[in-house]
């Protein structure tokens, strides 16, 4: 088993936390193309071994490239394409983790937190309760009536909801329905949410109504609603009993899949420390790392600064992959993001134009803010609990040989028609070989992922790169 964590290179540490005594989260802040993925989330793969992994990225290259090699060390690979959900054959269905009323209005609030709307709509939490009761009484709804009932079923029951008027209360489309179910259970969650609802004035709720009809609209498209119906379900035991990783793809220009991602984490977190709570020793049988990408561009996590202080004790750990600490505070609020800042015992800055952050780090590192504003692209400052901050470059991933491996197998990826962009330039030059693209690469090893200056140095050598670029 790899025992251990690349940050950079001279920045090796193990990740064993009962010999270094510390956790191993990470906080990484860097500029977008610095570098965070290939710098960061690739050597973990690379490394991955004895442990489980869920990634969530936003380059579908990673994933072709690094699948056989998972593969050959007898890793399970689940691949959650939420980029194109017309031909993902694996869903996610919340409702797969709801068995209890409480697993209910957990759902409803991490859809609520999820979408974000909470930052604005919601200013007063009057209304983000509200929206949470009346979402918790369709849900309720659905696994009362539908034992088998996912979440596309409770969006069609929302779909199907539009109010009719009343006097000293509102009168819906979907009262009837109610009504028979409290003639049945009079006593049940989703009759006590829906009296609730039904008794406020006639304009709350259609505020009420109207903050949810925007949540719902800005989580799921018509192609987040086609997955829902996918026919392979996400098995999480499954997921936690082997050594596994799931592959998570999303969008970094699609606001709605990445709030969705934040529901998403929000039940799976739940759901994993209810896992470890029913093991003997309250830990997950099989380590867990979770590689978060672009943390911040999606809503929150419900109880994420609480969840990240104990994660350890559960055998689990998070990478947090930012552009600054101003792009989390904005999400969580100050205190909280520190909160989370603080339960990252090794924190990586990889240069940026955020002032708070650059001074944060000035702080941690004692240099002064004018040298950590001017870092070098490719340079790191590495802060880790116990040692001096460490002054390092990127880690040249491009020497490892089990890199080239992985090179190798997307080349064959690629070879197999799947890529459009191969397709397009079946008549053109021939494509770049791997021995060429590293050369190339060492000449400015820190712009490896920013590709669009690559690509137009491979033109100007006269290369074809469309074939086989390794970050197509």
């Amino acid at each position: 088993m790899s025992d251990r964590i690349i940050v950079g290179e001279r920045a090796v540490y193990s990740r064993d936390c009962a010999k270094t005594g510390l956790n191993n989260n990470i906080l990484v802040c860097g500029f977008s193309g610095c570098g965070k993925t290939m710098s960061i989330t690739e050597p973990r793969l690379l490394e991955a071994d004895g442990t489980s992994m869920i990634v969530t990225l936003t380059k579908r290259r990673v994933v072709h490239q690094y699948t056989p090699l998972l593969e050959r060390r007898g890793y399970r690979v689940y691949d959650l394409d939420f980029t194109n959900p017309a031909s993902c054959r694996l869903r996610f269905d919340p409702m797969d983790y709801v068995s209890t009323d409480s697993d209910v209005a957990f759902l409803a609030r991490a859809i609520v937190a999820g979408s974000g709307q909470e930052q604005s709509a919601f200013h007063d939490p009057y209304w983000e309760e509200s929206a949470v009761s009346l979402l918790s009484a369709l849900i309720a709804y659905v696994r009362r009536t539908r034992p088998y009932g996912g979440l596309i079923d409770v969006l069609e029951l929302h779909d199907r909801l539009s109010l009719t008027g009343g006097k000293d209360g509102v009168e819906t489309t979907l009262d009837g329905k109610f009504r028979e179910l409290a003639l049945r259970e009079p006593d049940s969650f989703a009759v006590s949410c829906w009296k609730t609802f039904s008794a406020t004035p006639r304009s709350t709720a259609g505020c009420i109504y109207s903050a949810l009809n925007t949540t719902l609209d800005t989580l799921f498209s018509q192609e987040m609603r086609e997955m829902l119906r996918a026919p392979e379900s996400l098995d999480l035991e499954e997921l936690l009993e082997h050594r596994s990783v799931l592959f998570v793809s999303t969008s970094s220009v699609q606001p709605g899949m990445q709030k969705f991602i934040s529901v998403f984490y929000s039940m799976i977190f739940k759901s994993l420390f209810e896992y470890a709570d029913l093991q003997p020793d309250g830990r997950l049988p099989i380590p867990l790392e979770l590689v978060c990408d672009d943390f911040a561009s999606g809503g929150r996590i419900v109880n994420f600064p609480d969840l990240i202080s104990v994660l350890r004790e559960r055998n689990m750990s998070v990478t947090l992959l930012l552009q600054s600490e101003t792009q989390l505070a904005s999400m969580y609020g100050a205190n909280q993001a520190a909160t989370i800042i603080n339960n990252c015992n090794t924190y990586v800055y990889m240069g940026g134009m955020d002032l708070k952050t650059a001074m944060n780090i000035s702080t941690r590192a004692n240099l002064p803010l004018e040298d950590v504003l001017a870092l070098p692209v490719g340079a790191e400052i590495v802060c880790r609990i116990g040692r001096r901050p460490l002054k390092t470059k990127r880690y040249p991933i491009l020497e490892s040989p089990i890199y080239q491996e992985t090179l190798e197998d997307y080349s064959i990826y690629l070879q197999k028609d799947h890529s459009p962009v191969s397709k397009r330039n079946e008549q053109a030059a021939p494509a770049i070989d791997f021995m060429t693209f590293a050369a190339l690469s060492r000449s400015e090893p820190y712009l490896i992922d920013q590709e669009e200056e690559m690509l137009h140095r491979l033109e100007e050598a006269g290369i074809d790169a469309c074939g086989s670029m390794p970050f197509i």
